[in-house]
């Protein structure tokens, strides 16, 4: 597979081939399967990230007790109020929380990249789909485009909170995202990582700070920060906006910030917020 966006975004011009349809390929020559099972695997993704989304209950809680009924009370919020950032970010807040409490709940999710940053890609193409009457063979080759990007992050950096913070896991996230609604809207390649890169440097230095050790303090609210950060980079590539900083080269300052973060601030609930008396207090009811 590529360890390079702009590689991607260079042989997709030099070939004219669409960025879904160069990632299928690659991924179908890695695995040693057909396209067409890399594109029926990818639905099966699909499929559960929808469910995932229609299938929210209210009525759960996480064993802890701290995450559960959010999503339903951003519902409400919704129904009867004008959101300050409109109705269709309101649903995507929505999403966010939904999925993220679905995950703390143990219902079945999507780690798209991760478990602990799962609500940001449902959040940011669910409600895009139901907006848009798209079809879902096109919201799979979109999983096609955040998956191309997924993978790049993976090589040249981490995914993985406990390796590079926060932003590892929800910076590539919010990339993923992003650079899936640029497609959607149908943007260019370049604009696709654009998107992504901005996505990425809006959450350089984001640690990972979860309360008693639990993927649900601040994890569920971070996936609305993500969620949202992706619709704002696709929109700004879109509107044509270019960024100083290469998109390979912000995966790159990921990584140095990451591997310079003291493991307090690396998913080892020993720093930020896990650590605030609230948070000490919460840990320890929890003993």
């Amino acid at each position: 597979m590529y360890d390079s966006l702009e590689e991607i975004v260079s042989v997709c011009e030099k070939e004219n081939i669409a960025f879904p349809d160069l990632i299928i390929r690659e991924d179908a020559a890695d695995t040693g399967i057909s396209e067409d099972e890399e594109k029926a695997k990818m639905r099966v993704m699909w499929q559960a990230m929808l469910n995932g989304a229609r299938n929210y209950d209210p009525n759960l809680k996480s064993r802890s007790g701290l995450v559960g009924g959010d999503g339903f009370k951003m519902q409400e919020y919704r129904k009867k109020e004008t959101t300050v950032c409109g109705d269709y970010m309101g649903r995507v807040i929505q999403a966010a929380i939904e999925t993220s409490e679905s995950n703390a709940c143990m219902k079945r999710i999507v780690a798209a990249p991760t478990a602990g940053s799962c609500g940001v890609l449902p959040a940011v193409l669910v409600p895009f789909y139901d907006e848009y009457k798209i079809s879902d063979e096109e919201m799979v080759r979109a999983l096609f485009v955040a998956a191309g990007v997924g993978e790049v992050v993976a090589k040249r950096a981490s995914i993985s909170g406990a390796e590079g913070g926060c932003q590892a896991e929800m910076g590539t996230a919010a990339a993923m995202g992003a650079a899936a609604l640029v497609y959607l809207k149908g943007g260019s390649p370049a604009q696709m990582i654009t998107a992504s890169g901005i996505a990425i440097q809006n959450l350089l230095g984001l640690v990972c700070d979860p309360v008693a050790g639990l993927v649900e303090v601040p994890c569920v609210k971070r996936n609305v920060i993500g969620a949202v950060n992706a619709c704002s980079a696709a929109d700004v590539a879109l509107a044509g906006i270019t960024v100083r900083i290469p998109p390979d080269q912000v995966i790159d300052a990921m990584k140095d910030v990451g591997d310079s973060l003291n493991p307090r601030f690396k998913e080892t609930a020993r720093g930020g917020l896990a650590i605030t008396p609230e948070g000490i207090k919460i840990r320890d009811a929890m003993k």
